[in-house]
């Protein structure tokens, strides 16, 4: 992640007696646990049983919705004595798609499937979200007389009065932002309407339509041959696939409809043949978030993305032709072994723009090409967002409109809380059309408005917020060791599941860290093929234990794991059911600095030693303890120390902190004269000495090698003839990891000019050796 500032998560200490309360509910020693609900805010000892075990919890009715629901239901017994012909319109992603399975599943016990009721599924990379005219006029033509939408609908105004113009009603079941006033419809069921602290306000299209579905079952209680907790295993996969806070009635329907994932595994309880071909080809047990999240939802997506027709994913959900749906299951497979190929590829030339782009004055960044294919922009767009610490829009322009114009479509996502639905919604008088929630939005425009919206856009969010806040985040929950790794971390944590929004997975912080088995390898799909998606493999070690523990880097390669030197890493634990045994997905990784420092005030002057000195080292310097401190980092400038050292001087005014606010040490020049020393050789052929460069950059020996390190994967290579460097350089030579070289070198750098500048009197490697008595 590009300069990001990684942070721990609140420390505070937990009450005792609330982690006392929380190991009388789950039974266990659970300090892990407690410490993780209390940061998230989740504190009430009376309501966390039913957090914890759904059979505590009471769900609230589909009555909440009110007249809204009372109408819907009406409505569709009317539509069942009349024999009129219903459709389901759905969307193409996987809370859409799970939406129209529920309501075809569950509105299929009322009316006959294929002749009384139908679904139709927009194309993604043709018609993108919401109801659209054509659309709507073919199923007039078929006899359509009432549409039920699901996961979609609210804002679409305008085709809902062409709907009306054609005599069709509409029932909207929706989740996404609402209009200023009450669409002209039958009935809109959108948990928005609701208070922000209901236990229905977060639900996702699926469970909407679940709710819908659920209050038919009440209102005609005789007529379901099936059973409505039938219907769960989909609710659970639409739910955890799409961004919605995992809160209140969201997260019990997450817990039991796991539970009745579970069951498609058992072919004495399975149902679902083509859910159970998923879960086979993912290598995933149905038991667990992740196996929706990293397993069933990536393949139910895929189709869409590569396709753009995603309508055969419905029959593979709910279709009881074993045979069938194992093909349609292969197909999703296939699908989604391509689109990590291709989205990789788009990152990449994604990533190439943005060396054009000044982000000390993007706010928000907003890219075009007419290559890219809209199915992976999303994806592509929440990657970038995380990474540049900044809300991403990705256009493509292959696309034009009725009038010939042509139309950039495509995807944006959100960091920081922002909330994106607002920010493009203030832009709106240049959109074709656009929709979604704070998190993430799909937009069209013609392509003649792309400035003006780029403009517009970051002139609304400047208001809002300062570029210098955009900084990339890393967080983590809990610091431990590789010792901690395992079974027993693992169960306690899996109390907490389902994770999702609001109480995501914890991000584990590992300290004084190594890495060994350092590998990574293409990714095959299956029929052998290779797919360029790339995976790193590991073992990671620690000082806490004489074993090294596995895990997996998706989407990176070994050369971005430091080869050498300790680390700090984020990473989740998991466990891999097909090799059943636990691993860590690594988050980040970053080299720690080669040495920490001691600092400490002696007559008021600052004194910095190596900490690696023995405690007899230290004993002698006669240093008095109460001007004593320790700091994890090596300090690059005085600031760094002032900040540790500012709680001291305020309790002795007697302590002068001598430091200077001139922090201007321009490193990057240092770098930018090593890569033009490297071109220059590079195009003359010219061979030069070690000392000559080190010289000219006064460089160290380690500071020397961390910039050959970055040289190399910065696509330059070398060779030593006679004591002489000799460089080329070749394009398809440089690295992913190029940037995390850079910084390493950078640091190196700082570190050394701080000692150089404070400590010029005496050359710096006898300071080392008179202070620490260590030979160097």
């Amino acid at each position: 992640m590009l300069n990001a500032q990684w942070k721990i998560v609140s420390t505070s200490e937990v009450p005792q007696e609330f982690v006392a309360g929380v190991q009388d509910i789950t039974g266990k020693d659970s300090k892990y646990c407690a410490q993780l609900l209390w940061q998230r805010g989740i504190q009430d000892l009376e309501e966390l049983p039913g957090f914890l075990n759904p059979d505590l919890y009471q769900p609230a009715s589909s009555s909440a919705f009110g007249l809204e629901m009372d109408w819907a239901t009406s409505r569709l017994g009317q539509a069942r004595d009349r024999t009129e012909k219903v459709t389901i319109w759905g969307d193409f992603d996987a809370d859409g798609i799970t939406s129209t399975s529920v309501l075809w599943d569950g509105l299929g016990q009322f009316f006959t499937q294929y002749l009384q009721l139908d679904y139709y599924i927009p194309n993604r990379l043709t018609e993108s979200h919401g109801l659209n005219n054509p659309g709507i006029a073919r199923l007039a033509e078929a006899g359509t007389k009432l549409i039920v939408t699901c996961d979609t609908g609210s804002t679409n105004l305008e085709e809902i009065k062409y709907a009306q113009e054609l005599g069709i009603d509409i029932i909207v079941t929706d989740h996404h932002s609402l209009p200023e006033s009450r669409p002209e419809v039958t009935a809109i069921i959108n948990p928005r309407y609701l208070e922000t602290s209901h236990p229905l306000y977060h639900l996702s299209g699926v469970a909407v339509a679940y709710k819908l579905v659920e209050a038919l079952y009440e209102t005609l209680p005789d007529v379901p041959q099936q059973p409505l907790e039938n219907l769960l295993d989909l609710v659970a996969i639409g739910l955890i696939a799409d961004l919605v806070e995992l809160k209140g009635d969201c997260r019990y329907l997450a817990q039991v409809g796991i539970k009745q994932l579970q069951k498609q595994v058992n072919p004495a309880t399975m149902t679902r043949p083509g859910v159970a071909k998923l879960l086979d080809l993912c290598r995933r047990n149905g038991d667990r978030p992740t196996d929706i999240s990293f397993g069933l939802g990536p393949r139910i997506n895929a189709v869409s993305r590569i396709h753009g027709n995603a309508s055969f994913c419905v029959e593979l959900l709910t279709s009881r032709d074993a045979q069938r749906c194992s093909q349609l299951a292969e197909e999703a497979e296939l699908a989604n072994t391509r689109r990590k190929s291709l989205q990789k590829d788009t990152i990449k030339q994604v990533k190439k723009k943005l060396q054009q782009l000044d982000l000390s004055t993007t706010s928000v960044i907003v890219l075009e090409d007419p290559q890219w294919q809209g199915g992976v922009l999303g994806l592509a767009a929440g990657q970038i967002a995380q990474e540049y610490g900044r809300p991403t829009v990705l256009l493509s322009s292959s696309g034009e409109d009725n009038s010939g114009e042509v139309i950039a479509r495509g995807s944006a996502r959100s960091v920081n809380g922002i909330d994106l639905y607002q920010l493009v919604k203030s832009q709106s008088d240049l959109l074709h059309r656009f929709g979604g929630h704070p998190f993430a939005a799909g937009l069209s425009l013609p392509l003649a408005n792309l400035n003006l919206f780029q403009e517009g856009i970051n002139q609304q969010l400047r208001q809002q917020a300062s570029i210098s806040e955009m900084i990339p985040q890393v967080n983590a929950d809990l610091v431990v060791t590789v010792a901690d790794l395992g079974q027993d971390l693992f169960d306690e944590l899996r109390k907490l599941e389902p994770y999702g929004m609001g109480n995501p997975i914890p991000k584990l912080l590992i300290k004084n860290c190594w890495f060994k088995n350092v590998w990574n390898k293409n990714i095959k799909d299956t029929r052998g093929q290779q797919v360029q998606y790339i995976r790193t493999t590991f073992n990671i070690w620690d000082d806490s234990t004489n074993k090294g523990f596995p895990g997996l880097w998706w989407g990176h390669y070994k050369d971005e794991i430091p080869p050498t030197g300790k680390c700090e890493a984020i990473a989740e634990l998991d466990f891999n059911t097909y090799q059943k045994d636990y691993e860590i997905r690594l988050i980040a990784v970053r080299l720690m600095s080669e040495s920490s420092f001691l600092t400490t005030a002696i007559n008021h002057k600052y004194l910095v030693i190596d900490r690696r000195s023995t405690p007899q080292n230290l004993d002698n310097l006669e240093i008095p303890v109460d001007q004593t401190r320790i700091l994890e980092q090596c300090p690059a400038n005085w600031g760094d120390i002032h900040r540790e050292y500012r709680q001291a001087v305020n309790r002795d005014r007697s302590l002068v902190l001598a430091y200077t606010t001139d922090e201007s040490i321009d490193t990057i020049a240092i770098w930018q004269q090593l890569i033009g020393i490297a071109k220059y050789l590079s195009r003359t052929q010219k061979q030069v000495s070690k000392l000559q460069i080190q010289k000219k950059l006064n460089l160290s020996d380690r500071t020397f090698n961390l910039g050959l390190q970055a040289l190399k994967h910065s696509g330059f290579k070398y060779k030593i003839i006679d004591d002489l460097y000799q460089f080329s350089f070749q394009e398809s030579n440089i690295s992913l990891a190029l940037q995390s070289y850079i910084n390493y070198f950078l640091l190196a750098i700082k570190e050394e000019k701080f000692l150089q500048q404070y400590f010029y009197k005496v050359p710096l490697l006898t300071i080392k050796q008179q202070l620490l008595n260590v030979d160097f």
